[in-house]
Parts: C-alpha cells; structure tokens; sequence
C-alpha cells in the first residue's frame, strides 16, 4: 500500500493567509499543517508516499519536507499544473502508485484515529471514512441503508444525513480507469464523489466510521478548531500551561 497527500487547491477560504503560502503549510499550533496527513499515513505503516501539490507552491513543500527523510518517509513530488479538482490530482498518482491500493488524504484534513487495521485488511474496491458533523452541507454527504452507503451527493442544501464524507479515502488501481472516463462537473472539475458514486454502482465501496476527532481546517473556523484540538493534544501531558490564565484541559482519548 503506497500513500498519497493531496496538497494542491488555492486555499480562497483561508485568504488572505493564502497569498503568501499553500493552506497546507500553514502552521496547526506547533507543526505546518502539511504533518499531520503525513503523520496519519505513517501510522498506518506507510512510508512510500506522494504530495501533489500545484505549482505555485511545489517548492515550497520539498524545502520544508525534503526526501523525507527527518520524517521516516520516502517522499515523491508531483505537480498540478492547474486547479481541476481532486480526482485529476489523484490521477497524477497512476505511475507512483505502480499497480498497488493507495491510502489518499487531502492535506488539510486532520484526523485522531489509527487506521492501521483499514491499510491492513485493504484487498479491492474504494473504501470511505464518515464522520458525523454539525455541517454535513459542506461536504459529500452518503445516503446510508444501514451501514451501506448506496449513493453520495456533493454539498447538499437539505443533507440527507449528518455524516460527511471525510477527505480520507482507498482505491484499488481501478480507480485510475475510473477517473479517466469520468466528465467534468458544472465547475468545471473532475469529482471525487463521481469516482466514489462508480465505485457504488460496481458494488464495490465500503465506509468506515471515524471516531476519534476530525476537521478538515479549510476554513477560519475549522481551521481555529483544529488548533485547539491540536494544542490540548500536544499539551496533554502539561498540567501547568496556561492560556489567558486557564490551565488548558488534556484531551480525552479517542473511544476504540
């Protein structure tokens, strides 16, 4: 299993931060933002992975990340040249992934959980993650029979219900077919929903529900989220920091 971090996007929720950096490197508390996906791919035990990023910014992520190295990673660079949605970026993954499943996650999504056991008993098909939120219409949203997921629609008005899909995602070496044959939306974009929605009526997507705390930190308020989850994380084990004269509380561990 190889990993892939997508990381391009021109961050128009985060301006004017944007103007100066990619999102993805905009610092979460104590770490660029870019080391968390890194950091949840590793705990699965990959470490062959691949950051697509776009143009703008391609430098910018192999000065702060290298080969990988400093980060026990293998790290491969590819460019997207222009914004054309998240399935075109993975599609710049065909070669690196070589045949093999990929584990994909977009750069500014952070999540708690350990998904080793996901990685492990990965075999075929597409395999999503959902996750209950308080704004579902910001995101892909699964219409559930049961545990099935039997169709998804982008960014509802009325959510059917309050799970989104998060950006964290597997795909056989199908999904590269898939993609290819796949017509742009009213944007103008290739759709990640579009491939999962192929991979439904194969029959061949399953969804696991995520636990533990997720945020995909794209916008001010998520992004501020975020932050204070990762400042409690990072701080757990502190009893004597304060903000604003309050000891900050640890987190609680993620339930299993």
């Amino acid at each position: 299993m190889k990993g892939v971090i997508l990381a391009g996007g021109k961050g128009t929720r985060l301006l004017p931060l944007t103007k100066l950096t990619n999102k993805i490197l905009l610092p979460v508390f104590n770490r660029a933002m870019i080391e968390y996906p890194l950091a949840t791919l590793q705990r699965t035990g990959i470490k062959d992975i691949l950051i697509v990023s776009g143009r703008e910014h391609a430098g910018d992520f192999m000065k702060y990340l290298g080969s990988g190295k400093d980060f026990g990673a293998n790290l491969t660079y590819k460019v997207q040249e222009e914004a054309g949605g998240i399935a075109q970026a993975l599609a710049l993954a065909e070669d690196f992934a070589d045949g093999k499943p990929v584990t994909v996650i977009l750069g500014d999504n952070i999540f708690e959980d350990n998904f080793s056991r996901a990685v492990k008993n990965f075999r075929s098909g597409a395999r999503v993650f959902l996750k209950k939120v308080p704004d579902p219409e910001r995101f892909g949203v699964p219409i559930l029979e049961g545990k099935n997921v039997v169709k998804i629609i982008e960014k509802p008005v009325k959510p059917p219900t309050q799970f989104a899909v998060t950006g964290l995602y597997q795909y056989d070496a199908k999904v590269f077919g898939i993609i290819k044959r796949l017509k742009p939306s009213a944007r103008g974009e290739l759709e990640i929903t579009d491939v999962n929605n192929a991979y439904i009526r194969r029959g061949a997507l399953k969804a696991e529900f995520v636990r533990g705390f997720w945020s995909d930190a794209g916008t001010f308020e998520s992004l501020a989220r975020t932050v204070n989850w990762a400042m409690r994380k990072g701080l757990a084990r502190s009893t004597k920091f304060r903000v604003n004269g309050e000891r900050v509380k640890p987190l609680k561990k993620a339930r299993k």
